[in-house]
């Protein structure tokens, strides 16, 4: 490489997106980059000519990591959708004004669906316009559903994450008896896509029977049959755990947690913020059946335990970092890295890239043949096509007694 790389993060966080860009950094360092900067919350933050030199950052090994082992987005991330061109041609030229001030020849984002949009937006431009920077992305998250990828960087870890909490949950769920039985529905992440969810699964072995029930969004919820299926079950055992994903629907397509309270906030891309389905089907059940009632909500804890991260999707993560790099360089744009699974028994995964026009605003969903009948469980095929990904474990860098993790000073001034 003969210029400057930028990097940027975006959307939701997960326990391997640092690898990923530990991985854009070494790669492009390797290859002769002069400079890698970091853009500060994304796309947004670039607008605003906020981004770092990230040798000011990683400056030894131990850094770097460090920078593996810490959650989250090292550089902020954002949720900021790029207009058509056709609609603001300025917010391009703007854009394409910065990294020409940088003499930027490749830009690597990290994200999902929404930040492969960014990809593609921003390809198209330069390809109207004969601009020279190339545009690569790099895939993350935990939600899974990306196209043409066999899995996401991000999932794994969260997947595991899942599947020892289920497991903790369940146990502990037995500790008590009530008169009526106990019942504890488990909110997970998921808004179409029920990858996360079926991820309870895993919590099932031979010290474990598993969650009761699995709800994933790919299937109508109706919450009649629900009642009655946790009601079957209470008259069986004191205590039913059920797994249920935030964006499950009744056949009529409304959200279970809108039921309970409207949902007020939706962001640049049009998402609707999902919360409180637990709550409700708990609140329902307890009055149904007059039992106790339990509602946890995973939330931000299954995308920012690091302390829990598959060693699989931590490689897997900095593996893309770095192919994105090497695509770029070697001429491509407006492509994604995407996973290919070449073996299940030994595992192993390669890459190459795809058409980010193919994977931009597209979903993966879970195959229907992966969930039972009644659409209550996964099988084992499901189980099969996750359980490669959740192995081994990365030990945090202990202080203390506590992980320690990179960070930038500025995070402690503004708290």
């Amino acid at each position: 490489m003969e210029k400057n790389v930028i990097v940027g993060q975006s959307g939701g966080p997960t326990a391997a997106i640092n690898s990923s860009l530990a991985g854009v950094y070494r790669t492009a360092k390797d290859r002769g980059a002069k400079k890698v900067f970091g853009m500060l919350h994304g796309i947004q933050g670039l607008l605003e000519e906020r981004y770092i030199d990230l040798a000011d950052h990683i400056k030894t090994e131990l850094d770097a990591e460090l920078l593996k082992r810490t959650p989250a987005a090292f550089l902020g991330s954002c949720r900021f959708k790029l207009p058509e061109i056709h609609e603001d041609r300025e917010v391009y030229e703007k854009i394409f004004s910065i990294l020409d001030k940088l003499e930027i020849e490749a830009f690597i984002y990290i994200g999902g669906n929404d930040s492969m949009d960014t990809i593609k937006k921003l390809s198209d431009y330069a390809i109207i316009t004969g601009h020279p920077t190339r545009f690569v992305g790099c895939p993350k998250t935990i939600d899974n559903d990306l196209a043409l990828t066999d899995h996401t960087p991000g999932y794994g870890s969260a997947a595991k994450y899942i599947g020892t909490s289920m497991k903790e949950i369940i146990r502990d769920s037995f500790c008590l008896e009530y008169n009526k039985g106990l019942v504890t529905i488990v909110e997970i992440m998921g808004r179409n896509a029920g990858w996360l969810t079926g991820a309870a699964a895993l919590s099932k072995g031979e010290d474990c029977e598993g969650p009761d029930l699995i709800y994933l969004p790919e299937l109508s919820f109706d919450i009649r049959k629900f009642g009655e299926k946790v009601q079957k079950l209470l008259g069986k055992k004191p205590s039913v755990v059920v797994a249920i994903s935030e964006g499950i629907r009744t056949e009529e397509g409304k959200y279970v947690c809108e039921l309970g309270n409207s949902v007020d906030f939706v962001d640049a891309f049009g998402h609707k913020q999902l919360s409180g389905t637990a709550a409700y089907l708990a609140n329902y059940i307890a009055g149904e059946l007059g039992c106790k009632t339990r509602a946890i909500e995973l939330s931000t804890l299954q995308r920012s335990a690091s302390h829990a991260a598959s060693r699989v999707d931590i490689l897997e993560a900095y593996q893309v970092g770095g192919a994105a790099v090497k695509a770029a360089d070697e001429g491509d744009s407006g492509k994604m890295v995407v996973l290919q699974r070449l073996s299940d028994d030994p595992y192993q995964c390669g890459t190459e890239v795809k058409d980010v026009h193919k994977i931009a605003n597209d979903e993966k969903l879970v195959p229907r043949e992966w969930v039972n009948k009644e659409g209550t469980y996964v099988t084992n095929e499901f189980i099969s096509y996750v359980r490669p990904l959740i192995q081994g474990d990365v030990s945090p860098v202990m202080v203390d007694g506590i992980p320690r993790h990179l960070y930038r000073p500025i995070e402690l001034v503004r708290r």
